[in-house]
């Protein structure tokens, strides 16, 4: 005979009463009422006819099956056949239901009542493992894994056939957070803005076509780094750049001292027009990598030397002189490097005419290309997105989940020394 107390801990419930509310206690109460057994010969049987993990399923199946049917008499208020005046509702057949258990799933027979009130506290807990296995694949998805092999985990660990199309339509639960993520407002001081773009593909219209990823990471006041938002548009142009910082603005964005982005002619007009007050600086590894593509590939190792050594300068009034010296020396033999570098220095040394702003980190968006790396790693399993839909949910869940590292970390990306910090 299996009592009950073998019962509860076979199928997790509460012991104790001490440490659960009055809900549980209740239930527990109930649960110390019903008593059954089951017969020996019949778990023999179950066991000899069928393997070690089938046999275990079929016993938990038996062992549920008649827990609910001792929880409807106890409802009922009468045992099977039994006539009595107290009794509160008759019984009214079954209806089966599938449990998703630690053993896999196994078919239940659930009792019914004419009433349409009984309903059994069996399924509660697996509720919650409901839950966690649905958590458990979100968490999957926004890793990087496919639907696909997201199902083929599912149906490995779990016994249960889960197809991509289910993942694909529970990723759909995180569409809400990721819109409040878009959405919520920007309520601390913003001194500095780097902004940078992504391209990703997307089928559209039964072609794929390329999509811009817009991004922007922010430095409050403290030093502390954060995502600000995203917005996915056609291409990368100076209407598409203003909407996005006016988005921005729009949730509080406000007082940037310094907007650092690459030279894309549409996004410098679309700062200008934004950020009015705000001095842009031209990421340096841009600008470098733009003066390198104007040299031939061969023999030019030491100009090459001689430009970075140009960029590591943090004094403006020293690098103005090394620039110049260097165009002196290189202007004939390399016209249209020379040119170029003439052309972009003031604006990629922006960073050093000011003790506020006077941070080597302030001088490129190195910390969005590694952002950009991290999506870009992930991206790579899916490579081309079913819908925009789809990677705006992948993309906004993964930046939600890096800023909110980023957001509980001690770690400060700028130490300020300038007085006014």
């Amino acid at each position: 005979p299996y009592n009950c107390v073998k019962v509860k801990r076979a199928i997790g419930y509460p012991i104790c009463y001490n440490v659960f509310d009055k809900k549980h206690i209740e239930r527990v109460h109930l649960m110390t009422q019903i008593h059954f057994t089951l017969d020996k010969t019949e778990l023999q049987a179950l066991i000899s006819n069928s393997g070690a993990n089938e046999a275990s399923q079929l016993i938990l199946t038996k062992l549920f099956n008649v827990l609910m049917e001792r929880q409807r008499d106890e409802y009922c208020n009468v045992t099977p056949y039994q006539r009595d005046d107290h009794r509160i509702s008759q019984r009214n057949g079954y209806y089966e239901r599938d449990l998703t258990t630690r053993i896999g799933t196994i078919n239940l027979r659930v009792p019914r009542t004419r009433d349409g009130q009984f309903s059994t506290d069996i399924f509660e807990r697996y509720q919650r493992n409901e839950k966690a296995l649905v958590t458990t694949m979100l968490e999957m998805y926004v890793s990087g894994i496919s639907t696909r092999k997201v199902g083929q985990v599912v149906e490995t660990l779990c016994g249960k056939h889960v197809s991509k199309s289910y993942v694909s339509s529970i990723t759909k639960l995180l569409d809400e957070e990721v819109t409040r993520f878009k959405e919520r407002r920007i309520d601390k001081d913003i001194p500095y803005l780097m902004t940078d773009v992504l391209y990703i593909k997307v089928r559209e219209n039964r072609r794929v076509m390329s999509k811009a990823c817009h991004i922007a990471i922010g430095v409050d006041s403290k030093g502390f780094k954060t995502i600000l938002g995203f917005m996915i548009s056609d291409s990368e142009s100076e209407d598409s750049w203003h909407t996005f910082y006016q988005s921005m603005i729009n949730r509080g964005l406000g007082n940037v001292e310094m907007v650092i982005s690459d030279a894309h002619q549409g996004q410098v007009k679309a700062i200008q027009k934004s950020f009015t007050e705000s001095v842009w600086q031209r990421c340096q590894v841009h600008f470098m990598r733009n003066v390198m593509d104007k040299l031939p590939r061969k023999n030019t190792q030491e100009i090459r030397d001689e430009i970075k050594n140009l960029f590591r300068i943090t004094d403006i009034d020293a690098a103005r002189l090394y620039k110049t010296k260097l165009i002196d020396q290189h202007s004939e033999k390399y016209k249209k490097m020379c040119a170029c570098l003439d052309e972009g220095f003031e604006d990629a040394f922006q960073y050093t005419a000011s003790a506020s702003t006077q941070y080597n980190r302030l001088k490129s968006t190195n910390l969005l290309e590694r952002l950009n790396q991290e999506i870009r790693r992930r991206e790579k399993v899916i490579r081309i997105f079913p819908n925009v839909e789809s990677a705006d949910r992948l993309i906004g869940t993964m930046l939600i989940d890096i800023d909110e590292e980023w957001s509980t970390s001690t770690r400060r990306y700028i130490n300020y020394t300038h007085s006014d910090a």
